[in-house]
C-alpha cells in the first residue's frame, strides 16, 4: 500500500493504515472519499478488499495478473478501468508502458499500478490541491487520473514524429539500414496505437454513463477535454503509420531504383569489356594469319613446296599482307575494330 487517505468535502481526513480501518470509517464520515494506492499487490491483499468494497473475482483477477489491454466494465456500481500510461525512450526509439488499474465504488477508488509510471502521487496532489475538483467523488479522481495519462502521450507522440523526419531524412540518404528502423519504429507506432485506440470508446461510454445518472457538467466537461485530447493523440497516430508505410514504400522505390542503376551500370561495363575482347580478339586473328605462314616456312624443311620457287618470298609476303587486310575488313563491317 502506498497512500490510503479518506476525503471529506475535498479535504484529507483521515489515513488509515490498513484497509479495515479504511472501511470503518467510511461508515462514520457519510459524505467520505476513500482513495487506497496500491503498488503491484498480491491475490491476498486484493482478496481482503473483496466484500468490503463489492470487487468482482473477475475484476481482481485481472488487476493482479496485469497484461490487460485498456478497457472500461462495470460491476453493480464498481467501474473497473485499466489504463496503460507511456513514455518514450529516445535513445532505443521504444515505447514503454504502464499499467493502471482503477476501481471506482460510490465512496471509493482503489488504484493498482505494476509499473513506476505513472507517478500516481503527482494526481493526488494535484488533487489535493483542488477541493473542489475532489468534492466532486471518486468519478473526479478518475478522470485525474485519466488526464495525467493521457497528458504524458504528448511527449510520446513528439518523439515519434521526430524520428520519423529523422528517417525521412535517411531514405533519401540511401542509408541501407533505414528499412530495418522503419519496421521497427512502425511496431512502437502499432503498440502505441493498441494503448490510445481503445480510450475513446471508453470516455464515450463514460459520457453516456454520465447521462443516464445525471452527472455534474464540470465533470462532463472535464472528460470531454480528455477525449478531445484522445481523439488528437490518435489521429496523430494514425499518421505515423500511414507516413511511415509511404516512407516504406518510397524507400523500396529508391532501392528499386539504385538497384536498377548498379546492373545498368554493371551492363555498360560488361558491354565495354566484350567490345574490349572482340577488338583484341581481332587484331589476334589478324596477326595469326601472317604468323601461320611465317611459322610453315620457317620449318628447316630441305624439301618445301615452293621453297627454290623465284617469286616466293614476295608470294609469301603478298598472301601475308592479304589475308591480313581480308580479316581486317571483315572485322571493321562486323563493328569489332
Amino acid at each position: 500500500m502506498v497512500d490510503n487517505a479518506i476525503y471529506a468535502g475535498g479535504k484529507r481526513v483521515l489515513s488509515p493504515s490498513t484497509p479495515d480501518e479504511t472501511i470503518a470509517a467510511l461508515g462514520a464520515i457519510p459524505d467520505g472519499l476513500a482513495w487506497i494506492g496500491l503498488y503491484r499487490p498480491s491475490a491476498p491483499e486484493l482478496l481482503e478488499m473483496e466484500n468490503d468494497f463489492n470487487l468482482h473475482p473477475l475484476a481482481i483477477e485481472d488487476a493482479v495478473g496485469a497484461h490487460q489491454r485498456p478497457k472500461l466494465e462495470r460491476y453493480g456500481d464498481v467501474l473497473f478501468v485499466v489504463l496503460r500510461a507511456a513514455f518514450y525512450v529516445d535513445e532505443r526509439e521504444e515505447v514503454e508502458f504502464g499499467e493502471l488499474h482503477i476501481f471506482v465504488g460510490p465512496n471509493f477508488v482503489i488504484s493498482v499500478r505494476h509499473s513506476e509510471s505513472p507517478d500516481l502521487s503527482v494526481v493526488r496532489r494535484r488533487m489535493e490541491s483542488e477541493p473542489e475538483l475532489l468534492a466532486l467523488g471518486p468519478v473526479a479522481v478518475l478522470y485525474a487520473i485519466m488526464d495525467a495519462v493521457v497528458d504524458q502521450y504528448a511527449p510520446v507522440v513528439a518523439g515519434l514524429e521526430t524520428d520519423i523526419d529523422q528517417i525521412e531524412a535517411q531514405v533519401f540518404e540511401g542509408d541501407p539500414q533505414v528499412s530495418r528502423r522503419i519496421y521497427e519504429l512502425s511496431q512502437e507506432v502499432l503498440d502505441f496505437q493498441r494503448a490510445t485506440l481503445p480510450l475513446t470508446g471508453m470516455l464515450e461510454t463514460l459520457r453516456a454513463l454520465f447521462d443516464q445518472v445525471d452527472g455534474t457538467i464540470e465533470l462532463k466537461r472535464a472528460f470531454r477535454d480528455v477525449l478531445d485530447h484522445v481523439t488528437v493523440v490518435n489521429d496523430r497516430v494514425d499518421g505515423f503509420r500511414q507516413t511511415l508505410r509511404e516512407i516504406l514504400t518510397v524507400n523500396a522505390t529508391l532501392v528499386a531504383q539504385r538497384q536498377n542503376e548498379d546492373m545498368k551500370k554493371l551492363a555498360e561495363t560488361s558491354n565495354h569489356q566484350n567490345d574490349e575482347v572482340k577488338k583484341i580478339s581481332a587484331w589476334a586473328a589478324i596477326f595469326f594469319a601472317p604468323t601461320v605462314v611465317t611459322g610453315i616456312y620457317g620449318m628447316n624443311f630441305d624439301i618445301m613446296p615452293e621453297l627454290h620457287f623465284a617469286w616466293g618470298y614476295p608470294a609469301a609476303i603478298g598472301l601475308m599482307v592479304a589475308l591480313s587486310t581480308g580479316l581486317y575488313v571483315m572485322f571493321k563491317r562486323r563493328g569489332w575494330l
